[in-house]
């Protein structure tokens, strides 16, 4: 396999425990729209961009009034950038790998399905910013996750090819995105989804980021990664 330059990062679930966050704080704008939605159902648009989950759950609850899309996407960007600033916390070895990465000589970057202010928020609540030069989000791309547009743009702003890159992801969708984009994916998702077979498709599979050290990623960087621990 080609050595691996660059390690590309998701951002929600994978480096901040936000997914409950956002489970809270969509289905708290959405049933104030009126729509029978409770945070654990939030776990069906898992991985989508923010326009793509309002148009899933509008299309199957339609809500009154004269609100678009639109405007109901800036009410979750807004309720998720609060809550992030307040209440999002690294989830284990988040800093230390990105940092990791940066140390061992690998260009780093975001990845995110998430809108730009959400990304820039958990940043800054991760305080990783300066780790990773490069951030793109998919709200920028013509589709979302689990289309690989938003992985391919990243490599091409490290100015690396897809096959050497190694992405980071928590979701399923995210995990297709970096398969179908041909890069190496090392998927951490959370214990509701870590039995899904779909998740077969990815290159390793951890129960979190601290399985990750210096060894594991010159395992990549060689182009012969050891058989999975």
């Amino acid at each position: 396999m080609t050595p691996i330059r660059a390690a590309i990062f998701d951002l929600d679930g994978l480096l901040i425990d936000s997914e409950p966050l956002w489970r809270e704080g969509e289905s708290r704008i959405f049933k104030g729209l009126g729509m029978p939605i409770e945070p654990e159902d939030i776990r069906a648009t898992m991985g989508m961009r923010l326009d793509e989950s309002v148009a899933y759950w509008h299309a199957r609850y339609p809500w009154h009034g004269d609100l678009s899309n639109a405007d109901v996407m800036t009410l979750v960007e807004e309720e998720m950038v609060r809550l992030i600033g307040e209440r999002g916390q690294a989830l284990p070895g988040a800093r230390a790998t990105v940092a990791l990465a940066r140390d061992l000589g690998l260009q780093t970057a975001i990845a995110s399905s998430s809108t730009v202010p959400v990304v820039e928020a958990a940043l800054a609540r991760l305080d990783i910013r300066e780790l990773v030069p490069v951030v793109r989000s998919a709200a920028g791309e013509p589709y979302g996750k689990p289309h690989p547009a938003v992985y391919l743009t990243t490599a091409g702003l490290l100015g690396v090819a897809p096959t050497a890159c190694l992405a980071f992801e928590d979701s399923i969708a995210g995990t297709i995105a970096a398969k179908a984009a041909r890069m190496t994916c090392i998927a951490v998702p959370d214990e509701q989804t870590r039995h899904r077979r779909e998740l077969g498709i990815a290159d390793r599979v951890l129960a979190s980021l601290k399985e990750v050290d210096a060894a594991f990623y010159r395992q990549f960087m060689t182009g012969e990664p050891v058989a999975q621990r």
